[in-house]
């Protein structure tokens, strides 16, 4: 015997629905209609059908399961995943441990939320994780304490890995970035700290020094933390011995901003251990090349002329000044238009504030009285705005009239916009607009920089104050930016960034792709789409986005003790995401997300 709703059409009207019973009778099937329900509401005939198919109805949806809880988990599978396939955890130790766990734990942390270690260990605990970072890696509680020991094994660690990654990174004859900044540190004071200075000249904040080697792609290989007190031309020296003591390495050219690698560091430094270098000369060293030369000096005509320079080309010249270098002569005419710009509102900035002075000067009954006391009011207000200088200043004891020097403008606006780069490679070894790219690769650099210190991954404050600490914690930021650099490459087209790098590795092969990257850029940055109608984001906005594909962990009300781990469906872009990474982000291991 059996029960079940039978669908019987009728040419008059809507069909109607029979509930029927219906059972044998030897080889014949008897049927007995027991209602009509044609006139009830579609749900409930749906309802119905399941149950009379074998399906259970409830009245909340909880009676079936709970979902226990749910971790924001895109964004991490990311980030461990792009870890695993670069070879961090190796590259960290050969074999697996509680240390090595930590660390890979601490460095995927620094780019999906940075914070302070003890902050660190509450993401990853069961009890306070923010994400599944911790259920992935099964780290279970983590305490702050064990964080710090993590912190001085990877500070011995340092050594041994930036070898490797040098052997992965830098080959013999390639070029090396180098650049230098500073972070400030929290709280108690570090041997390492030295206090910086505010813009009045007070002392500011503690601060540290560190300087960031890159190859030429600007993939961070090694970085070094030195005081606080330490000038960026002081740790040339202490790369040089790093570069060929350390990593083995001897035919390299450094590149480095003029700042650093000056003349002195040249002589000193470069030029005993034999390594070829990339660097700019000062303002004014270009100064002098420009200057007009002294009568019976044997020549006529200055080696640079700022008027006879073609827009965005490269002239070579030589000097008797720089002895073996070859000198490119660049003029970047955007650059010349925006400090013109920028010196005229300058120059109109500081007149305002020498008119105002003058008029308190003038008024009848001003206190201010006496070449003295005028002085010293000009002196605390004239150079506000750096172009002091540009002006001459007559005081009296009871008045002051100032001028341009527009003769002195004038000269200096000719320099507007040219830069030189210097270098020890001959044209056989680096032709002039790969030396000139080669300076401009320093922006890499400076990328590399900002994203330390912005929300990527946050290096300051610096919460820790042993100085052991402090570098390894500098060191663990520079991994994460190395984790962060091959995620950003990977996922370029998704972003605001060229989706082409190995165009821009064969400019030498093809001139023109620099401009195909560039188009790429500002095709995305103007339509704000990707070429297959996807949204283009930031990085972080991205990261954002992947972590709404949440890891839920279900549980059945008859066994709360076998609960079960349920991943969210993904959208569009998050599986085109994954696809660029290369990440399957379906954990492949059995997890527990609760203590």
């Amino acid at each position: 015997m059996s029960f079940h709703l039978d669908t019987i059409p009728n040419k008059a009207g809507k069909p109607a629905i029979l509930f029927r019973q219906a059972w044998r009778e030897g080889k014949r099937i008897r049927r007995k209609t027991l209602a009509n329900l044609s006139r009830m509401p579609p749900q409930f005939l749906d309802a119905l059908r399941a149950l009379l198919k074998g399906a259970v109805i409830h009245q909340n949806i909880g009676e079936v399961f709970t979902l226990r809880r749910a971790l924001p988990h895109g964004h991490v599978a990311a980030v461990l995943g792009t870890c695993r396939s670069i070879g961090l955890p190796h590259l960290l130790h050969r074999e697996s441990s509680r240390h090595r766990d930590l660390a890979l734990a601490a460095i995927a942390a620094r780019i999906l939320s940075p914070g302070s270690k003890l902050a660190c260990a509450r993401q990853l605990s069961p009890e306070t994780a923010c994400h599944s970072l911790g259920a992935l890696l099964g780290t279970g509680t983590v305490r702050g304490n064990e964080m710090l020991d993590m912190l001085d094994w990877l500070g011995q660690r340092q050594r041994w890995i930036e070898q490797v990654l040098a052997r992965r990174h830098l080959q013999g004859g390639a070029l090396i970035l180098y650049d230098v900044s500073s972070s400030y540190l929290e709280g108690r004071c570090c041997p390492l700290a030295a206090f910086g200075h505010n813009r009045d000249g007070k002392p500011g904040k503690q601060q540290i020094v560190y300087g960031l080697l890159c190859n030429a792609e600007g993939c961070p290989v090694a970085v070094e933390v030195f005081a606080g007190n330490t000038g960026d031309p002081a740790t040339v020296s202490h790369q040089v011995q790093k570069i060929q003591h350390r990593f083995g390495i001897e035919q390299v050219a450094l590149v480095g901003d003029r700042g650093m690698l000056t003349t002195a560091r040249i002589r000193e430094d470069m030029a005993p251990a034999q390594l070829h270098w990339i660097s700019a000369l000062k303002t004014s060293d270009i100064r002098k090349l420009a200057a007009r030369l002294p009568a019976g000096s044997g020549d006529t005509e200055p080696p640079l002329d700022p008027d006879a320079l073609a827009p965005d080309a490269v002239a070579e010249i030589t000097s008797p000044d720089f002895p073996g270098e070859r000198l490119m002569v660049c003029l970047n005419p955007r650059l010349r238009e925006e400090r013109a710009r920028k010196r005229e509102a300058l120059l109109a900035a500081t007149e305002k504030i020498l008119t105002r002075v003058q008029a308190m000067v003038r008024r009848k009954g001003s206190q201010l009285r006496g070449a003295a006391m005028i002085g010293r009011r000009i002196g605390r207000e004239a150079n506000r705005r750096k172009v002091e200088k540009h002006f001459e200043i007559t005081i009296t004891d009871h008045d002051i009239t100032f001028a341009r020097k527009q003769a002195q403008i004038e000269a200096e606006a000719r320099l507007d916009g040219i830069y030189v780069v210097r270098t020890s490679l001959d044209a056989s070894a680096m032709s002039v607009r790969d030396a000139v790219w080669a300076y401009k690769s320093l922006a890499r650099v400076e990328r590399g920089f900002r994203n330390l210190k912005t929300g990527h991954l946050e290096v300051r404050p610096v919460w820790v104050y042993n100085e052991a600490r402090v570098r390894a914690h500098v060191f663990l930021c520079m991994l994460s930016l190395y984790v962060l650099w091959h995620m950003r490459r990977k996922l370029a087209p998704l972003l605001f960034e060229d989706a082409y790098p190995q165009a821009a590795r064969d400019r030498r092969a093809t001139p023109v792709a620099r401009a195909e990257v560039s188009e790429d850029a500002q095709r995305k940055a103007a339509t704000k789409v990707t070429e297959d109608s996807m949204a283009v984001s930031s990085f972080h906005t991205l990261l954002d986005h992947l972590a709404t594909l949440t890891l839920n962990e279900v549980m059945m009300p008859d066994q709360p003790h076998r609960p079960f781990v349920l991943l969210a469906e993904a959208t569009p872009l998050q599986r085109r995401a994954f696809e660029l990474l290369e990440v399957d982000p379906a954990p492949n291991v059995a997890i527990s997300m609760t203590p």
